[in-house]
C-alpha cells in the first residue's frame, strides 16, 4: 500500500471507532491470562485502549503496557483506571521496558500489524529477553487459511449496513510478502472515511520457528481463550511459549 504509515492507522477518529469492534470475548481471554500471570508482573504489546489490560488489572495483576499511538493510550486513560496503568510509547517489536515479567502478551492479531518477518522475530528476541524463567508469551492471532482461499487474493466484505452509513472491508492479498493491505471504509452523509491498515500474516509453524530462533518453545495452543482444542477447523491460534 503506497505511502502506509503504521502510526496513522491508530489516530483520530481511527481510535475512536477501535471500540466500536469488541468482539465480546474480552472476560474469557482476561480469565485465560490471569491464570498464567498469577502475581504478575504482565506486559501488554500494543495495549491500546486497554481492551483486554483494564480488566486484568482489576483483577490484581500488575499491568504494564508498550503501544505506538498516543492517541490510543489517551482513550486507555479516560477509562476507569486507565491512569495507574504504565505505559511506554514506541514501537512494541523492541520492548523498550527494563526488568522482566511473568507474562508478555498479545492479542486480537496485533502480533501481525509488524510488516517484516525480521521484526517479527525481533519482537520474539526481545520478549524472550523480558520473559521471567517461568514466565509465558502468548499470542492471540487469526489462522490465515482464509486468505489462501479468496478469489484472486482480494475481496469486498460488507461488515455493517445501515439506513444512513454503511461500513465496507476491502483488501488485496499479496502471497509473496504474506502481506494484507485493508482498508475499511465509511459510507455515510458526513462523507466518506478510509481507515488503511496492513498487516503481514503468518502460520502458527512460523510463529514456531521465530521462538525457537529467540530460545523460546511451543507450551500449549489452542483453538480459543477456553482453551478449546486447535485443529484444522480453528479460525484462531492463541499460543503460549515459554523457555
Amino acid at each position: 500500500m503506497k505511502d502506509y504509515d503504521p502510526a496513522k492507522s491508530f489516530l483520530g477518529e481511527a481510535v475512536e471507532q477501535y471500540d466500536r469492534h469488541a468482539r465480546g470475548d474480552e472476560e474469557d481471554a482476561v480469565a485465560f491470562l490471569a491464570e498464567l500471570a498469577g502475581d504478575g508482573p504482565a506486559l501488554e504489546l500494543a495495549i491500546g485502549t486497554g481492551r483486554i489490560g483494564l480488566p486484568l488489572a482489576a483483577r490484581g495483576v500488575a499491568v504494564q503496557g508498550i503501544d505506538l499511538s498516543p492517541d490510543m493510550v489517551a482513550q486507555l486513560r479516560k477509562k476507569p483506571g486507565g491512569d495507574s496503568i504504565p505505559v511506554t510509547i514506541g514501537d512494541f517489536s523492541v520492548v523498550p521496558v527494563p526488568g522482566s515479567y511473568r507474562l508478555v502478551y498479545i492479542v486480537f492479531n496485533t502480533f501481525f500489524n509488524l510488516l517484516h518477518q525480521e521484526e517479527q522475530v525481533r519482537c520474539f528476541e526481545n520478549v524472550a529477553a523480558h520473559l521471567a524463567d517461568d514466565g509465558a508469551f502468548v499470542i492471540e492471532a487469526r489462522v490465515p487459511a482464509h486468505i489462501h482461499a479468496l478469489p484472486e487474493n482480494q475481496y469486498v466484505h460488507a461488515e455493517e449496513v445501515g439506513v444512513d452509513e454503511v461500513w465496507l472491508d476491502v483488501a488485496k492479498y499479496d502471497p509473496v510478502t504474506q502481506r494484507l493491505e485493508e482498508t475499511h471504509v465509511r459510507l455515510g452523509a458526513a462523507g466518506v472515511g478510509l481507515f488503511p491498515i496492513v498487516t503481514r500474516y503468518c502460520y502458527p509453524s512460523e510463529l514456531d520457528l521465530m521462538a525457537r530462533i529467540a530460545g523460546l518453545r511451543l507450551r500449549d495452543r489452542w483453538g480459543g481463550w477456553n482453551r478449546e482444542p486447535f485443529d484444522a477447523r480453528s479460525e484462531v491460534a492463541v499460543s503460549v511459549y515459554g523457555r
